[in-house]
């Protein structure tokens, strides 16, 4: 199996919004990193990837199953953290496991105890006084303890300080070297996508616009600052987002391999310098219709 996740001419339509044509493939043991602004469709994508709503057109394979015919096979291979944590406020870490455990069939007791241990979480506090931090935490345990191939995260770090953000990014990190086990990460921390994604998908206005591994987005993508009239005119044109200024001027090309040796000439003089961009300036450049 080389994908885990396969999906073709994905469709969803609500009053004001469309999903439309979303066709994605997540290669297995690979970290994919889902980038939009509110409102593009992340969630929504989500949500049609684990049958929490359905399709209006379009399909979706799982490990090369389908939920028409094998909803619990998938289910019980893939793990979940959204953003909001959702939990019996009165019960205690110990019950939670109980409860949680019983829906899978591989669990393991003895993963979810080194993931509390290594979280560092209060096995007899009751959840309702568990920190944001604290119930993120568990939510990984919960979701790394009935050995997934595929964990499905929706903005499971938003509003995390920087410190437990890093301690999950690299749990991460070593459980996909470890494992090979594939991620799906949708965030609005472009930093946390870029330390630890493979592949880089953005989404804008229901439509994925671009989907591609992440070092060759950033070779492609590229910062031009120039002095004013050194760049031939069909250059400049072939620039995004423009800013002329008196001592200055910059642009951002997605074909930089393209564009270089027409540049070389003012970069050897020193009229331009070619500056790497994040996955910000990326996303920037694509709402602005770039």
């Amino acid at each position: 199996m080389k994908y885990v996740i396969e999906v073709d001419s994905l469709k969803k339509e609500y009053p004001g919004f469309t999903l439309d044509n979303i066709s994605l493939k997540l290669p297995r043991g690979s970290i994919t990193g889902l980038i939009g602004p509110n409102g593009a469709g992340k969630t929504t994508t989500i949500k049609l990837l684990m049958n929490m709503i359905r399709a209006d057109a379009g399909s979706v394979a799982i490990f090369g199953l389908n939920y028409r015919h094998d909803e619990k096979e998938i289910k019980n291979r893939i793990g979940y953290v959204g953003e909001e944590q959702y939990f019996y406020q009165n019960k205690t870490l110990a019950w939670t496991e109980r409860f949680v455990s019983s829906f899978y069939r591989e669990w393991d007791g003895n993963a979810f105890a080194r993931f509390v241990e290594s979280f560092k979480l209060p096995a007899k506090k009751k959840i309702r006084h568990f920190s944001r931090g604290m119930k993120v935490k568990l939510s990984f345990a919960l979701a790394l303890s009935h050995n997934p191939s595929l964990l499905i995260l929706d903005e499971p770090t938003s509003g995390l300080d920087p410190v437990i953000r890093r301690e999950i990014l690299d749990l991460l990190i070593d459980l996909k070297r470890k494992e090979e086990l594939s991620v799906l990460l949708s965030s609005h921390i472009t930093d946390d996508l870029f330390r630890i994604s493979d592949l880089i998908t953005y989404m804008v206005d229901g439509r994925i616009i671009i989907s591609e591994v992440k070092d060759e987005l950033l070779a492609r993508w590229k910062k031009i600052v120039y002095r004013p009239g050194v760049l031939p005119d069909a250059v400049e044109k072939r620039l995004k987002n423009v800013e002329k200024q008196l001592f200055g001027s910059s642009g951002i090309t997605d074909d930089y391999p393209q564009l270089a040796r027409h540049l070389a000439a003012g970069v050897s003089k020193g009229d331009v310098k070619v500056e790497n961009v994040n996955l910000d300036d990326i996303l920037i450049s694509l709402v602005n219709g770039g």
